[in-house]
């Protein structure tokens, strides 16, 4: 069974100035685009963006349960599978039967990281032509009782469990920026120092917050035979191309 796993980022997708604001007209044509080029199983993650990020730091999810964060946990989690059902809906419109997945209900951490993640359910929603669509969420984490689960974690975890033949990420900028701001065309083992150092240096320019960490995952996968492109979800045809295989960015493989 050949899987594409494909997140798209909460950038793209709300409007992170202002608190659970989607970003309807992006949606749609996502969704659009995804109905378009499908034509492989397909998993999709979202970033929650706006939608999550105040109540967990209203509650402080990130310092672990007690009397406070134990009360956020619910009003973060609806409010991230209110934009996973907005999403979940534009797709149905456009024809692809599509079914959440909620991290909280089938992923444990320790530490903040994925000790656990149950894949049955997705394994025989893919079987049956249906796309799983996870996102960021509140997890329960066996050291600090709950902390909040990023989408990049589940990329990796659920790409080297199903045997992905390809990652994608589709975020509101080109690819993976260069000290130059010139998009880097390809990161593999023998030149990830060097970006490292384009990311990091005084001249760089992180554009996402976190690209390197994103990369450091990315780069895992590709060494077990996983590639992945980091590429503009918000330019229209972008995704679908990705999809068919076409789309220009930054492709991330082993040597």
């Amino acid at each position: 069974m050949s899987v594409i796993v494909l997140k798209i980022g909460g950038s793209v997708l709300t409007d992170k100035n202002r608190s659970s604001t989607a970003r309807v007209e992006h949606i749609s044509r996502i969704a659009e685009e995804i109905s378009q080029g499908l034509n492989s199983r397909l998993v999709l993650i979202h970033g929650a963006g706006s939608f999550g990020h105040h109540q967990a730091k209203e509650f402080g999810l990130k310092a672990g349960l007690n009397e406070t964060s134990i009360r956020g946990m619910w009003p973060t989690h609806h409010a991230v599978k209110t934009l996973n059902g907005m999403i979940i809906d534009q797709l149905y419109n456009h024809g692809v039967y599509a079914l959440p997945v909620h991290p909280l209900s089938v992923c444990v951490l320790r530490d903040g990281r994925i000790d656990h993640i149950c894949t049955e359910p997705i394994i025989e929603m893919l079987a049956r032509g249906i796309v799983p669509v996870l996102h960021g969420d509140v997890a329960l984490d066996r050291t600090r009782g709950v902390d909040i689960l990023s989408g990049d974690q589940i990329i990796a975890a659920l790409a080297k469990s199903l045997n992905a033949k390809k990652v994608g990420i589709g975020t509101n900028v080109d690819g993976v920026y260069a000290k130059d701001f010139k998009i880097i065309d390809d990161i593999s083992p023998s030149n990830i120092d060097i970006v490292k150092e384009a990311l990091s240096g005084s001249g760089g320019v992180d554009v996402t917050g976190g690209m390197y960490g994103k990369i450091t995952e990315l780069m895992d996968l590709a060494t077990s035979g996983i590639p992945s492109l980091v590429f503009n979800a918000e330019k229209p045809g972008n995704v679908s191309e990705f999809l068919r295989g076409t789309c220009k960015g930054t492709l991330i493989h082993g040597d």
